[in-house]
């Protein structure tokens, strides 16, 4: 049984291809290609077919991560039905996901620093800033980072106790 996780944030040029790189990175390390499927995509259409913006391609070069091909792609009303799990940068990505989806029946959305232990004993979310209003995208490659090895670990524990 494989696990399917859709990235989301704005435009998909920054935060969301940030964060499936890096859990992909945690994927493979595992030697779980086969078990995981990961993908991501914007909440707006304005930066599709994009290339990952600079920027965010640097930061995931400065810890050994390429990102080859990754082009920008707009969330779908279909993506719902398509992915197990669907993980948003900030609070308006998944008020847009609702939106587009009509809810979230199955309960599939969710933020990615919501996934952290320090989110259980916050008992609010937390978003991972936009770098591209920021500029500060060491910032965000932490959360990012965080919040992908929290999920990877949930998810992997998950596995082993099936």
């Amino acid at each position: 049984m494989s696990k399917r996780i859709l990235f989301v944030c704005h435009g998909n040029i920054c935060r969301s291809p940030m964060a499936e790189f890096v859990m992909k990175k945690f994927v493979r390390t595992a030697g779980l290609e086969e078990v995981f499927e990961i993908a991501s995509a914007g909440t707006s259409d304005e930066e599709e077919g994009n290339p990952v913006y600079p920027l965010a391609k640097r930061a995931l070069a400065e810890h050994g991560i390429g990102c080859p091909g990754k082009t920008a792609r707009c969330l779908t009303p279909e993506d719902y039905g398509r992915w197990d799990m669907i993980v948003g940068m900030d609070a308006q990505n998944l008020l847009n996901m609702r939106r587009l989806f009509g809810g979230d029946p199955e309960g599939k959305l969710s933020l990615l620093l919501d996934h952290t232990p320090e989110s259980d004993t916050r008992h609010h979310h937390r978003d991972v800033s936009d770098p591209w209003y920021t500029r500060k995208f060491n910032i965000a490659w932490d959360d990012i980072y965080t919040g992908c090895k929290a999920l990877f670990e949930k998810l992997k524990d998950e596995r082993a106790d099936d």
